[in-house]
């Protein structure tokens, strides 16, 4: 494959070209003040597929339109689904970043800008290397589907439809997914499990207007003082989320997973560093990284009532609301985690406060085979791409779409990370090192030829 590499290293500045131009399209899916720049980053992904003479639909949908394109058809060979997301992140807090968010700005080797390695860079590196195939060779040795949404970052309502709907269409032998991270700086990874999600707001109402807390406090239940009873009993001094029948479908840790997480290179106290903590917290009994990628965990995202502004104000608030979620590991089921969190929060609302639960959305952990040829093949192209081998990871975050794909499709996914866990993903100051989005490109077109030579 002399010419594939040789293209890929004559085109770096085009691929950093492409990258930037995408980056600076504000694809912010919660705002609906974006929803022009949500059609814009579409149309910038159909202009690039119609430009390698790849089939390509623009699917529209209750909300933010799917991208849709394949490679020309090869008879005999697997078909690969790529999977990735142009929606990003909202900027907030705009004053922590060091350069505009939608303004791509090189620092380090790093490129900085909201979207940068969530998930434009990541999913970038793919069309890039189905770009590089279609240039050098005019076709690819497998047949590769991208579908590229506009909703994940707001918890994609329309995409299962739209599986449910083309899963003839969609039909392939495996997932490609490149949403996650290397284990570390030099130490690339494929991930094999993810932890799932069932996210909520609960909005607590007391009287019918702002009090004042002189004259009314004692006599009426602040709002605010409940929410944060109610909360805090959700979980333990221990990090035991206290949810009636949380644990019992909670899949254990096997002795050689945690013998194999306990063998990463992995520096507890360059942990704490990079997040700016002088101790770590979690479940008793259970190290950071099985915490952090194989346990259920609670967590408050979000609070609000009363007065906000400078200065003091003695109001006794009319309502109270939190944003949380739980992160849910293979075996539980969110609609059970539901069920059991509405009936226990009915026991721990107060006399005088009215409660109310907004169910979000939530999905299922999934883990994924160790042991197959598609997993074998991503790790020979990233080899290829990396100069060394992966390691074998969980990750704490989610993919809600890795087990639509297992129940629709029918198939696994590889999750391929070329970010790394200190990106600012969500956060201020994003980036993606330029290096691995170059690293990645290559991984994915070396990882078609791996896969052509896995023949049905």
């Amino acid at each position: 494959m002399p010419d594939l590499d040789a293209y890929l290293d004559q085109h770096q500045d085009q691929f950093e070209s492409d990258l930037r131009e995408l980056l600076r399209i504000p694809s912010v899916s919660a705002d609906s003040n974006h929803r022009a720049d949500i059609r814009r980053a579409a149309d910038w992904l159909v202009a690039k597929f119609r430009g390698l003479k790849l089939t390509c639909d623009l699917v529209e949908t209750a909300g933010h339109p799917i991208v849709l394109a394949e490679t020309p058809h090869v008879d005999g060979a697997p078909t690969v689904l790529v999977y990735g997301h142009y929606d990003v992140q909202p900027p907030d807090p705009l004053d922590e970043w060091l350069s505009p968010p939608f303004e791509p700005t090189e620092r380090d080797g790093n490129l900085y800008a909201r979207g940068a390695t969530d998930d434009k860079g990541q999913m970038l590196t793919h069309v890039l290397s189905v770009e590089a195939w279609m240039r050098t060779a005019g076709a690819l040795p497998i047949n590769v589907k991208l579908l590229i949404e506009g909703e994940e970052e707001v918890g994609s309502e329309n995409l299962d439809k739209f599986i449910d709907a083309n899963r003839e269409r969609l039909g392939c032998d495996v997932v490609v997914i490149s949403d996650t991270s290397q284990f570390a700086d030099g130490v690339p990874a494929i991930t094999y499990g993810l932890r799932g999600i069932a996210y909520y707001e609960l909005r607590l109402r007391g009287p019918k207007q702002d009090l004042h807390s002189g004259t009314f406090g004692g006599a009426v239940k602040n709002p605010a003082v409940a929410l944060s009873e109610m909360l805090s009993a959700l979980i333990d001094a221990d990090g035991r989320v206290q949810v009636p029948g949380f644990y019992d479908d909670v899949a254990a840790l096997s002795d050689d997973e945690r013998q194999q997480f306990a063998a990463l290179p992995f520096d507890e106290a360059a942990f704490r560093r990079q997040v700016g903590v002088k101790a770590t917290f979690g479940e008793a009994g259970f190290t950071t990284l099985e915490r952090r990628w194989a346990r259920p965990t609670f967590d408050v995202h979000g609070l609000t009532s009363g007065y906000q502004g400078e200065g003091a104000k003695t109001v006794l608030p009319a309502k109270a609301s939190g944003k949380f979620s739980f992160r849910l590991v293979p075996n539980q089921d969110p609609k059970k985690i539901t069920a059991a969190l509405k009936t226990r929060l009915k026991e721990l609302c107060p006399q005088g406060i009215e409660m109310e639960l907004l169910d979000f959305h939530g999905a299922p952990g999934v883990v994924v085979p160790l042991v197959s040829p598609f997993m074998a093949a991503a790790s020979r192209a990233i080899e290829r791409g990396f100069g060394r081998a992966p390691v074998y990871i969980r990750e704490g975050g989610s993919i809600p779409v890795v087990s639509t794909f297992r129940d629709l499709l029918g198939v696994d996914t590889l999750l391929l990370g070329w970010g790394r866990d200190d990106d600012n993903t969500h956060s201020p100051n994003e980036k993606f090192n330029l290096a691995d989005f170059h690293r990645g490109i290559r991984a994915s077109a070396h990882l078609w030829q791996e896969l052509a030579n896995h023949r049905k």
